[in-house]
């Protein structure tokens, strides 16, 4: 014991300082872990072994799909979604919009697939053409939004839709995981502290003892691998409230339900289920074949609608007017669409629908959120930190010794 004490009073700032870098090792390793999750995007080294990837990024077809699963199957209902839009308020806010599109169309798809017939009619007879169609605008609007509702799993893939959005975009991915998980990944960092100083008042009076070199390597290798996993779990678990005494003990993500709810919801809402990325998965996804079918069938039945139009064109170039018709009016959708995207956006309200239902998920579907962005190379993680505890523990001995 006398030994003891006189190292104690010897050596007395490096003892002191133990406790002060264990902290800092808790603290370090817990952000290179947080870090390494997101950082790089792309792999940076020599392919396959040497080098490193985000966990997010290198994972993030099946994360992607992991979110649209649980986005798809519990968290949104496309239905009730497009049930929302009032067709009288979206055929108001498209009139103008429309009815230049419509007279754009017309006249594009009259002198090109019949000049003559175009050339010679009056310009009276013209406009009066144009308006005849353009007054049936208005109900092939109605008829189109219950025509996408009626099919709307034919029209829109939704799955395939989010799934290629954060997939193709990294970044993005890694900003939906990493913003609604962010006070816990600063709740890891600060658990780093608070473990890290904790095993290092062990780690101080161990080594008084021993003087054993093996010691604080050790220890430190310890304290990377045992902050690292227990303050992972502390995010989860206890899932639901346990109370002891006074105190409630809760993991910290299952304590944030409701604001994460409300961050998810509107990520989603502002980044990937927006309208323009929704109508561009209608007129470019897989279903689109469908779409386009639907629009030729209103449009031609417009068309059949202006008998006297009707009558003076032959079968084919009937046929041919109103195929050219259709592809236009696709073209034209995006621009058109555009004017109403404001209400759209509004009467939608993907982003309350998702966070109404994220709060009616039990515990474990919330974990099930975040919980795959820490199970995914969670090992590596873990087993870096104990790395870099096991590093600075020896560049402690070198300092004890020294």
């Amino acid at each position: 014991m006398d030994a003891v004490l006189h190292d104690l009073a010897l050596h007395w700032p490096l003892y002191a300082a133990m406790p002060f870098i264990a902290a800092l090792i808790g603290y370090v390793t817990k952000r290179v872990a947080i870090e390494m999750m997101f950082r790089p995007l792309d792999f940076v080294g020599i392919p396959p072994l040497l080098g490193w990837q985000g966990v997010v990024p290198k994972h993030g077809g099946r994360m992607a799909a992991v979110a649209t699963e649980l986005l798809t199957a519990n968290l949104l209902d496309l239905r009730e979604v497009f049930g929302r839009i009032d067709p009288v308020i979206i055929t108001s806010e498209l009139e103008q919009p429309l009815l230049r599109a419509v007279d754009h169309i017309a006249r594009e798809v009259l002198a090109e697939h019949h000049p003559r017939l175009w050339e010679v009619m009056p310009t009276l007879a013209q406009e009066m053409l144009i308006k005849q169609v353009q007054a049936s605008a208005p109900r092939l609007v109605r008829e189109f939004l219950d025509d996408v509702r009626e099919n709307l799993d034919e029209v829109l893939d939704v799955q395939h839709m989010t799934v290629q959005r954060l997939t193709r975009d990294r970044a993005l991915l890694v900003r939906l995981i990493r913003e609604t998980s962010r006070p816990e990944m600063a709740f890891i960092a600060r658990m780093g502290i608070y473990f890290g100083f904790g095993l290092g008042l062990i780690q101080t009076i161990v080594w008084a003892f021993t003087r054993e070199p093996w010691i604080l390597p050790a220890f430190g290798g310890v304290i990377g691998l045992c902050t690292d996993w227990l303050a992972i779990k502390l995010i989860f678990v206890p899932r639901e409230p346990v109370r002891v005494g006074r105190v409630i003990f809760q993991g910290k993500f299952q304590r944030r339900r409701a604001e994460v709810a409300r961050q998810y919801g509107e990520l989603i809402a502002n980044e990937v289920l927006t309208v323009q990325n929704l109508l561009d998965a209608v007129l470019r996804g897989p279903r689109a074949d469908r779409l386009a079918a639907l629009v030729e069938q209103m449009v031609s039945s417009a068309v059949d609608a202006q008998l006297p139009l009707s009558r003076t064109l032959g079968g084919t170039r009937l046929r041919e007017m109103k195929h050219a018709a259709a592809l236009k009016a696709l073209e034209q959708l995006p621009s058109t669409a555009r004017y109403a995207e404001g209400y759209l956006t509004e009467a939608m309200d993907v982003a309350k629908m998702i966070e109404q239902r994220m709060l009616a998920l039990t515990p474990l579907e919330f974990e099930g959120l975040l919980r795959p962005a820490f199970r995914q190379d969670e090992w590596k993680l873990i087993a870096v930190g104990g790395v870099i505890g096991f590093v600075v523990g020896e560049l402690q001995v070198l300092l004890m010794l020294g």
